[in-house]
């Protein structure tokens, strides 16, 4: 049992014992006791305090004593105000290292069949160009967040929606049927999304050339400059053509059908490419183009029903006014879908494939009044979890020179910046000589490691909610908040433990031993206690307090799946990274001429190394045996 657990246990009881009252588990929930004050953990009494009919400080005092006498896992107490701030025994935080070394998943709970199911949609890619900086952020934190709600309990789907059908995808195959000459991936040596990105922003390029000069020929014609623009983007021949081009898909057409097929295919094959070095998957992919059809005859199956309604020109609303909204529209005049209506047809579908028990989309969030409305309509729909589903809502990824533009081309691409984090991370470590006497294989896949770590934990440990500013030069630093900084510890943990002979073995916690944590010594609270026949172990203020945040970390995969946040994740695991790095400092491990210290931080440096290894997991973060 944890210690949290004992001493909550043991304060229900005192307050039970010394004033009749049935405290809750709530009412004796313990906090981390401020840095100012003597203690480990502490108890707030004022709940308590009515029924004891005494002040505050005497109710804690009364508490503290009971605890001291019942509790063995507290050695003494102080009172601040209202506040009980308790003193965890020597031995019982080494109790605490040996249950957190015995279990291989500490901090993680386990999935079962009838383990609730968590839908998580992410990525949500057009076929019109590549995957750039602001996908990486999309598919980092979805996959991440995967991995934050299956460490919770859930059983996890991870899906993806590709938007392979609209006027975007057309303008991609006219460009490439006018000026492409058969140009393909194996011709002209470029990865399939990138050949096909490359015209989308040339179909951008000509059109804008095009209404340029048309929108010149009206000003002479005597049109306003502004109305002159406007007539021009409808009458370009371009995006006339590309809207036919569209009109045909929708009939069929065999011919725009097979180029549709094609071109969409070469994306395919450069998508799964870009994932795989991201490190992300999925479980189940949706296409626009097989939804939308779902979606069009669920909203009338809706209408029937009473649940929307028609105006005179043949459209379909939902009236939202009663949710405090507006109307929006489902389905235009000319009977074609909006993205709502492809949602609501994507929905179902997901519906029939899996018996979904909550649902998650991450997407940016100026698409938080759409997801709203979404959560409306399905619920209307008679979607069970409709009601509840969660927009994962984040913000905006910019660079130092601003924000970026795919029709302009001016995008950071999600290849280029991967491969550019991996040349950074290989060169950084040259220059520090981390790879001295190790392969130049082994050198490139440590590049890897650390330049894709880099990457994530730099994006993933800024709150989702909030717009962040990428640098890539802040993120290859092994100090600091950073991904190396964590990884490098990691390895140093790991290259200490290789070092130690014999392998570090479980703490002696039995019969006859015993580890405590003693008085006040030059270097802290090191006064040792007999273990075994002359030996002795005691506890550093730094080892307590790493052994008291390697327990913290079970509340932080919890807090991380109850708030959707990867960046809580990140933050826990640079707090004890840090702590860690503070102890070797002061503390020598393999250095130190008592075996039984020497065994103890040896376990110490396993199980930090062991939790770090697991929360850079839920982050998709790898970690490096050495560097």
């Amino acid at each position: 049992m944890h210690i949290e657990t004992l001493i909550s246990k043991a304060a229900q009881e005192a307050v039970k014992a010394l004033y009749d009252m049935d405290a809750t588990e709530k009412m004796t929930q313990l906090q981390k006791t401020r840095s100012e004050f003597e203690g480990n953990l502490t108890l707030v009494v004022f709940p308590f305090v009515k029924a004891a009919r005494k002040s505050p400080e005497q109710t804690a005092q009364e508490i503290g004593d009971y605890i001291v006498e019942h509790c063995e896992a507290v050695s003494k107490y102080n009172v601040v105000k209202g506040f009980l701030n308790l003193s965890i025994a020597g031995n019982a935080w080494l109790q605490l290292l040996q249950a957190i070394d015995q279990d291989d998943h500490f901090g993680t709970k386990t999935v079962h069949e009838g383990s609730p199911l968590v839908m998580i949609e992410y990525s949500s890619p057009n076929t019109n160009k590549p995957l750039h900086l602001g996908h990486v952020r999309n598919n980092l934190l979805g996959w991440s967040l995967a991995q934050i709600m299956q460490a919770n309990g859930n059983r996890v789907v991870k899906t993806n929606i590709v938007n392979d059908r609209g006027i975007h995808i057309c303008k991609s195959m006219l460009a490439w049927q006018k000026w492409g000459n058969g140009e393909t991936p194996e011709s002209s040596g470029k990865k399939g999304d990138h050949l096909i990105g490359d015209y989308y922003v040339a179909f951008d390029k000509h059109y804008r050339e095009e209404v340029k000069q048309l929108a010149a020929q009206y000003v002479l014609d005597g049109l306003p400059v502004e109305k002159a623009e406007e007539k021009a983007k409808q009458e370009s021949p371009l995006i006339k053509e590309a809207h036919e081009m569209l009109v045909r898909w929708e009939q069929g057409d065999p011919e725009v059908r097979a180029l549709w097929e094609k071109m969409n295919a070469w994306v395919y094959a450069g998508f799964d490419e870009t994932y795989r070095m991201m490190g992300v998957a999925f479980d189940k992919i949706y296409y626009e183009s097989q939804t939308y059809l779902r979606g069009k005859a669920k909203v009338e199956e809706g209408l029937q029903k009473g649940l929307f309604f028609r105006k005179d020109d043949g459209s379909v609303w939902a009236d939202l006014t009663g949710e405090g909204l507006d109307q929006k529209l489902l389905l235009r005049s000319d009977g074609t879908s909006v993205y709502m209506t492809q949602d609501i047809g994507t929905a179902e579908m997901r519906f029939e494939d899996y018996p979904i028990d909550k649902m998650i989309y991450v997407v940016g969030n100026e698409q938080n009044y759409h997801f709203q409305v979404l959560s409306i309509l399905l619920d209307r729909l008679g979607f069970k979890w409709g009601k509840d589903l969660v927009h994962f809502s984040y913000g905006m990824v910019e660079l130092p020179n601003g924000k970026m533009k795919s029709r302009e081309g001016t995008v950071v691409d999600a290849d280029d910046l991967m491969q550019l984090m991996i040349d950074d991370a290989y060169r950084t470590s040259m220059e520090l000589g981390k790879f001295n006497d190790i392969t130049e294989e082994e050198r490139r896949e440590i590049a890897r490691i650390v330049g894709l770590g880099a990457l994530k934990y730099f994006i993933l440990k800024v709150d989702a909610r909030k717009n962040m500013l990428f640098n890539p030069e802040e993120s290859i630093d092994f100090n600091g908040n950073t991904g190396p900084f964590i990884q490098y510890t990691y390895a140093r943990i790991r290259s200490i433990l290789r070092k130690s002979s014999p392998t570090p073995q479980p703490l002696p916690l039995g019969e006859g031993s015993s580890y405590s944590q003693g008085g006040e010594a030059a270097e802290g609270l090191t006064t040792p206690l007999p273990q075994g026949e002359g030996t002795g172990v005691g506890l550093s203020l730094k080892e307590i307090e790493l052994i008291q945040k390697m327990n913290e970390y079970p509340a932080a995969v919890e807090q991380a799946g109850k708030d959707y946040s990867p960046s809580g994740i990140a933050n826990y695991c640079y707090e004890l990274t840090k702590i860690f790095n503070q102890f070797y400092h002061d503390y020598s491990i393999l250095n130190e001429p008592d075996a039984a210290k020497r065994q103890m931080r040896l376990v110490l440096a396993r199980n930090v190394a062991k939790i770090i290894k697991s929360a850079m997991g839920l982050l998709g973060i790898e970690v490096p045996e050495r560097m």
